[in-house]
């Protein structure tokens, strides 16, 4: 009877497995759908900004041929600012990202009405003293970029807003799991639960099966590497017996960082919450800290990692880091070593990653609100370029 039990309960697994393989490739399939149309959206943007660009630029040649100039106030505008304003707003309206202030060079000062709320153990780290506006291409709504060294904010542009961080949030997650795991060696069994609940909110998988032994080193490299919500459930639930009593560590967690004023998490993954939330400088802290851990500093900077050989996976599965992978042959004036992205519709694309130059010095630089996966590597590459590269 045993024998009968377990060949009609592998086959429930099989016929299960292929379900999920099905839907998985259905999903994948409307996926592709959806970035083609968003593709399409964009470029009608793009060609809608160059038709005011030109209209725009035609009416100033126009005027000045005007013998008095300041009877037109419109006049004194820059007809390219108006072009990338109107780009930027284009691209709001598709991709449903958040209103962004690009603040000039003149204004990056933090006011008081910036630091109303916000707790002086969280500004006591980094000081806005040299800040500046982005470089002009960098396209995220919300970016700010640090000089580890010196502690100075060399850039941003509303790094103090609420955003929502969407897989960055796992850098938190394996800080807080680094701090308390023992043995790397020790294992986890992966519960439907646990993939079910990965599927259901369509994130990011390593792909570890129902009843398949995980070691605990593995659901490290598998949270951060592939973002794999699977993972990161399970490392949450080996650590503290529940994803629920994880999140209550989180929290705690950013409150000892000083960011509890903005900070707030509501899961270990990133998926979309009103109350899952913190600001790009948070995220900054957060992964500032993370490198100061070893285990976490290793992990976050890992091209490529194969987990270890088991049953379900007899070779392993082999996971990449896609963002460092991208960045390496890029000119950044040094090199990107760590780096985690993340993306929900509400955040756009971003990432928070970690690079130092030819002379050492360190930096790091977060960003979100992107409207390309792509994008938001060459907005990296922007700011590293202009601040490393010297």
């Amino acid at each position: 009877m045993n024998e009968i039990y377990d060949e009609e309960d592998l086959e429930r697994q099989r016929r299960r497995r292929e379900r999920v393989r099905r839907m998985r490739q259905e999903k994948e399939r409307q996926l592709r759908l959806q970035k083609m149309v968003r593709r399409f959206l964009c470029a009608a943007a793009v060609a809608a900004a160059v038709l005011v660009f030109v209209i725009a630029f035609a009416a100033v040649q126009k005027a000045k041929g005007r013998e008095d100039r300041g009877q037109d106030p419109n006049l004194q505008k820059d007809p390219l600012e108006q072009a990338v304003l109107t780009t930027a707003e284009d691209l709001k309206k598709v991709f449903g990202l958040p209103r962004a202030q690009i603040v000039p060079p003149s204004q990056t000062d933090v006011s008081e009405n910036d630091l109303a709320g916000v707790s002086d153990k969280q500004y006591s780290a980094h000081t806005t003293a040299a800040t500046e506006a982005p470089p002009e291409e960098v396209n995220s709504t919300n970016a700010v970029f640090i000089d580890l060294g010196s502690g100075e904010i060399l850039a941003q542009r509303d790094y103090m807003t609420v955003i929502n961080p969407a897989s960055m949030t796992k850098v938190l997650t394996v800080l807080v799991a680094a701090e308390h795991v023992k043995d790397l060696e020790d294992t986890f069994t992966m519960t439907i639960d646990i993939t079910d609940y990965s599927y259901s909110h369509d994130c990011s998988s390593v792909g570890f099966d129902v009843g398949e032994e995980i070691s605990v080193r593995d659901l490290f490299y598998g949270t951060i590497l592939p973002s794999g919500g699977d993972a990161a459930v399970a490392l949450a639930t080996y650590v503290a017996g529940s994803h629920e009593a994880f999140v209550e560590m989180m929290n705690e967690k950013a409150e000892q960082l000083g960011l509890s004023d903005t900070a707030h998490f509501t899961n270990c993954v990133g998926i979309y919450d009103e109350a899952h939330h913190c600001t790009v400088y948070d995220m900054a802290m957060i992964l500032e800290a993370a490198l100061d851990n070893p285990l976490c500093r290793e992990v976050l900077s890992a091209h490529k990692y194969t987990t270890k050989a088991t049953a379900e996976h007899p070779e392993g599965i082999e996971i990449s880091n896609w963002f460092l992978r991208r960045i390496e042959d890029k000119d950044t004036g040094g090199e990107v070593i760590c780096g985690k992205t993340g993306y929900v519709v509400q955040s756009g694309n971003c990432a928070a990653s970690y690079g130092q130059d030819e002379n050492g010095r360190e930096y790091v630089c977060v960003t979100t609100g992107a409207h390309s996966g792509w994008r938001c590597i060459y907005d990296h590459v922007a700011f590293y370029k202009k601040y490393a590269g010297i």
